[in-house]
């Protein structure tokens, strides 16, 4: 069961001769909230006004992450937290379900 998710759009205002004048970043609770409020930033005129410089989506520096509540009938409830850049196990009791999930995620990310 998906206990959070969050979805981090990150944003530069630069001049036309590319000079950074600003940045922001907005937080969204489902993919469909991310993609469509990257398309409603990029496009709010009154926005880009009022920071003198075009808007610039940064997909480099997004950031992502998701908590999984997982229940294992032999090792009770565990939490599996994904982030862009990592995965964390936390509040179980058995090191098999580490093990268990880092295999998982060797698997998934094809590093295994």
């Amino acid at each position: 069961m998906v206990v959070r998710e969050m979805y981090t759009a990150k944003f530069a205002y630069t001049t036309p001769e590319g000079k950074r004048i600003g940045t922001s970043s907005e937080v969204y609770d489902s993919v469909e909230g991310y993609e469509t409020g990257i398309a409603a930033m990029i496009s709010n005129v009154a926005n880009i006004t009022a920071h003198r410089g075009k808007c610039r989506h940064r997909k480099d520096a997004d950031l992502f992450s998701a908590i999984l509540k997982c229940n294992d009938p032999k090792d009770g409830i565990y939490f599996v937290s994904l982030a862009r850049n990592r995965i964390t196990v936390s509040s179980y009791r058995d090191d098999a379900v580490r093990k268990r999930v880092e295999a998982w995620a060797d698997t998934a990310l094809g590093t295994g």
